[in-house]
């Protein structure tokens, strides 16, 4: 499918509140950094309006605290609306399928998902972000996986809300895009879609930051051609196998190579390298990253997807530590400039 410049400019923008300042950054000041930058969307993190919540009360407010979150909410929608920009999805909900019938982990899982769902209703978004799970008591069975999923779209239905599954590339089960691809197929509801992500799918088959080249290390008289190619026939059939309207949001980032090699065993906190590398190695495309951004972009538009485009980066700096935000304007800016880049290279005409 050739890709026309002129198709493109009606691609709506949206930047993810985590991306911008740190947890304690107040909620306003990012929203008017992501406004003045000319967006038109935000993804409100779990996370903003939960420092939000304990900001404005004066108090820690708890996770599953959902009347005070709700409350929250319904104030940070009215400051969205007051910003100009509309509340895309809620995010990130992680770790919600697979677990064993009758395990605490499972009946925590489905607490917490009617808990956001109230908080949905608050905030006005119709669209839930759900990662898939890193939980290493997840169930390998992707009939158990797809059921879950299947439950939460049947609670989500009666409010018309939307579930955006995502490929997290150091997921248990399911971390490349045919695979959450294949889990949202067996769902099989009209309420489910993909959240796909530039990082997300070249940090996970392309790259590979346990490496000392930072790409996948596959055996053969030619590795490097080999993953080419297998990278690009990944997304070949990415853009030919997914509908448009199967794809919710394209989520947008880059990432560093890291300095040195990650260490490849899960650490203290139970990550796999995949995840600590997402965390603080993400910036925006075309500012010292290394990934296939422009080819997993052009893809994604092959599918016939002219939908939300979001900045969702973790930028530490090459060394992933933690920025100071002395301007988060000036950042906002530059992820804009870096959308309009992106936009003018995957357009073949």
């Amino acid at each position: 499918m050739t890709i026309l410049k002129s198709s493109l400019t009606s691609i709506p923008t949206c930047y993810a509140t985590v991306s911008i300042g740190t947890p304690t950054t107040p909620l306003d000041q990012k929203l008017a950094a992501i406004a003045s930058a000319g967006f038109q969307g935000i993804e409100l993190g779990f996370p903003d309006l939960l420092s939000y919540a304990s900001q404005t009360y004066n108090k820690d407010v708890d996770a599953q605290d959902f009347d005070t979150l709700c409350e929250a909410g319904r104030n940070v929608c009215t400051m969205c609306q007051e910003a100009g920009l509309k509340i895309v999805m809620l995010q990130p909900f992680s770790n919600f399928e697979g677990w064993p019938e009758g395990s605490e982990g499972r009946e925590d899982a489905f607490r917490r998902a009617k808990g956001w769902i109230q908080i949905m209703q608050a905030v006005g978004t119709n669209m839930l972000q759900v990662g898939s799970t890193d939980s290493p008591h997840a169930l390998s069975s992707t009939s158990h996986l797809a059921s879950d999923l299947r439950q939460l779209c049947d609670l989500l239905s009666p409010h018309n809300f939307r579930l955006a599954y995502e490929n997290w590339c150091w997921a248990t089960h399911a971390p490349n895009w045919a695979d959450v691809w294949s889990i949202v197929q067996q769902v099989d509801r009209p309420n489910i879609g993909l959240c796909l992500d530039t990082f997300q799918t070249g940090g996970g088959e392309w790259a590979d930051p346990t490496t000392s080249s930072g790409l996948i290390e596959l055996p053969g008289p030619n590795p490097r051609q080999t993953l080419k190619e297998r990278f690009r026939a990944s997304l070949k059939e990415l853009g030919k196998t997914i509908p448009a309207e199967k794809i919710y949001i394209l989520q947008i980032s880059d990432a560093y190579k890291p300095r040195e090699p990650l260490d490849a065993e899960v650490d203290e906190q139970g990550l796999r390298p995949r995840g600590r590398w997402s965390s603080c190695l993400r910036p925006v495309p075309f500012d010292g990253g290394y990934l296939p951004v422009v080819d997993v972009a052009k893809a994604v538009l092959e599918t016939g997807f002219r939908g939300w485009f979001s900045m969702e980066v973790f930028d530490g700096g090459p060394e992933g530590k933690d920025q100071e935000w002395k301007d988060m304007g000036a950042y906002a800016k530059k992820a804009m400039k870096a959308h309009g880049r992106l936009l003018e290279e995957v357009a073949d005409a």
